[in-house]
């Protein structure tokens, strides 16, 4: 069983953490062609306040440059990053694996091909689109679990599951490329989103923010109850924890936060995989501390991946989901071989 830090660290590492966040997100803002000081994006961000007014001194121009470019693309990524992250930390506790994650468990495949279903047959429907991906996202998963289940009766420990996602990953991959060509005028907004985005605004903001207050908040009551199930489902059992009751709340609450991510930003895989192994590094393994602690790392990963993004091949961009590979496979193939010892 994991070491778990004693519980008066946790307000360290959160304030720590949240630190960390702000000072990212500052830096987020900062990046672009425009050149701003850090100076009078902090006066801005403190004008922004309710109650403050601050004269940060910039034009209008550079005023609108910051609140409908920046900010929002900012806080999307804050918002897709902390999501995708708490799933992944979810996804562990309920799997009790070391590798699951919404990307290689199938839960961002069906999610995706979801989404595309509603933007090639269902155009302009945008309320629609989350609860296609939440319907993608929990059938993929439960798809790749039923698979691991039935591999996993013949051998194979904490590998199979992570199999089971990828074949399961790669098969509504292949859907999801058929209907594509069904719809080609959508195919470059597809293709892009694929590759992931946080550039949709403030409309995307608020489209993903009640998914993700409801499936953070149910994901955060939940952490006593996945550390209870840590020790295995008969010692939760005889301390009145209903195991298959909290693997079945998590799961969903995993799923609608995969969902809400994939639907917005499209797929940006291993953020889920990344952070919980860096948080569990730093701060211990309960998982009191490891969700919220997930949800501000997620969040301050994926704003400084989508600097990076901007800023490596200025004027030009990368794709989000790319920087997020080249940091997330190497991290995976060292996950797995620190693993390869449960895995055979």
């Amino acid at each position: 069983m994991a070491h778990v830090k004693p519980a008066r660290a946790r307000p360290v590492w959160l304030a720590g953490a949240l630190l960390v966040l702000a000072a990212v997100m500052v830096a987020g803002l900062l990046g672009g062609a425009a050149d701003i000081s850090p100076r009078q994006v902090v006066l801005q961000v403190a004008d922004w306040l309710p109650f403050v007014s601050v004269d940060a001194g910039l034009s209008p121009v550079e005023q609108g440059l910051l609140y409908e470019l920046r900010l929002p693309r900012v806080l999307l990524a804050a918002v897709v990053g902390g999501l995708l992250a708490m799933a992944g930390a979810g996804y562990q506790g309920v799997f009790r694996n070391p590798l699951a994650d919404p990307y290689l468990l199938g839960a961002a495949a069906g999610a995706g091909l979801m989404t595309t279903v509603a933007v090639v047959l269902l155009p302009g429907s945008a309320l629609t689109t989350p609860v296609a991906a939440f319907a993608g996202a929990v059938g993929g998963v439960f798809l790749a679990y039923a698979l691991g289940s039935a591999a996993g009766r013949t051998g194979g420990g904490t590998a199979t599951l992570v199999l089971a996602g990828v074949a399961v990953t790669s098969f509504l991959t292949a859907i999801q490329t058929f209907v594509q060509q069904l719809g080609v005028e959508e195919l470059r907004r597809v293709y892009s989103w694929i590759l992931g985005d946080v550039g949709g605004g403030w409309p995307q903001i608020w489209m993903v923010l009640p998914y993700a207050v409801v499936s953070a908040a149910v994901l955060l009551v939940h952490g006593r109850m996945l550390d209870v199930l840590a020790v295995g489902d008969e010692e939760a059992g005889a301390l009145g924890v209903r195991a298959a009751r909290v693997r079945l709340v998590v799961l969903l609450a995993a799923s609608m936060a995969t969902a809400a991510a994939v639907a917005v930003s499209g797929l940006i895989g291993f953020v889920g995989i990344v952070v919980p192994h860096v948080v569990r590094r730093l701060a211990g393994g309960s998982y009191r501390s490891v969700l919220p602690l997930s949800l501000i790392g997620g969040a301050a990963f994926l704003v400084l991946a989508d600097l990076l993004a901007r800023t490596v091949i200025a004027p030009a961009e990368l794709p989000i989901g790319v920087v997020t590979m080249f940091v997330g496979a190497p991290f995976f193939v060292a996950v797995l071989r620190m693993t390869r010892g449960t895995a055979t």
